[in-house]
């Protein structure tokens, strides 16, 4: 099946920086919008940062000016560039798109498992 894949997270100083990963597999016809959320432990899961297809991206207020998006459409993956990491960062990240669809044209939304990034000195 259709699965989305993060990688990349870990425990970093404030100040640090992390690469965060988002592979989509598993017989791929097309994928839409793909974006990244993150959830701290009490909190609502937030929307951090979203790019299309055709590479629009849109970022939350919070990590905007830290905080990259990038996409490779040919590799069906996402991208998180994190700089000047803040303790208020830490959180699980979720990679996730509205609309995957396999190669019998099955669509669908889909979230990943989520990669832990820990922020503390």
């Amino acid at each position: 099946q259709v699965q989305l894949v993060e990688s990349g997270g870990g425990l970093v100083q404030p100040g640090g920086s992390l690469r965060l990963s988002c592979a989509a597999s598993g017989g791929i016809f097309s994928i839409d919008a793909m974006d990244w959320y993150r959830q701290a432990p009490g909190k609502q899961r937030e929307l951090v940062a979203v790019i299309t297809r055709g590479g629009s991206i849109h970022y939350a207020n919070s990590v905007k000016g830290r905080f990259t998006i990038s996409r490779d459409n040919a590799k069906n993956t996402i991208y998180l560039q994190m700089n000047s990491l803040k303790p208020e960062d830490a959180a699980v990240y979720y990679c996730h798109t509205q609309r995957v669809c396999d190669t019998f044209l099955r669509c669908l939304e889909l979230w990943g498992q989520g990669t832990l990034v820990t922020v503390s000195s």
